[in-house]
């Protein structure tokens, strides 16, 4: 059994597991399938907006998309769960996106 058919046998049982779903995308994301990892980070983020892993993956999805301006605002939105939640690696990788992409067009 591979790993996206483990992932999707253990979302079977826990459907709304934030953590399954994000490796689920990270897995899908891993194969290339960068629309399905959208999708499904996507679905993470509308059920578990407080999981802060999701901010960086799918603002860098939104990018590859040219939503840039999403993006900008994704990252944003992320700093304040991640302040929040005193999450200061994460806090930090999201500013670092945020500044490359801000100042990316000068």
């Amino acid at each position: 059994m591979t790993r996206l058919e483990q992932l999707q046998e253990f979302l079977k049982k826990e459907p709304l597991d934030p953590f399954l779903n994000y490796a689920l995308a990270m897995e899908l994301e891993a194969r290339g399938d960068a629309e399905g990892a959208y999708a499904k980070l996507l679905e993470l983020y509308k059920n578990n907006p407080d999981y802060s892993a999701t901010y960086y993956h799918l603002g860098r999805l939104m990018i590859g998309r040219g939503m840039r301006d999403e993006a900008l605002e994704f990252f944003q939105e992320g700093m304040k769960v991640t302040r929040a939640k005193r999450e200061q690696h994460l806090l930090a990788e999201l500013q670092s996106a945020y500044n490359n992409l801000l100042y990316d067009d000068e």
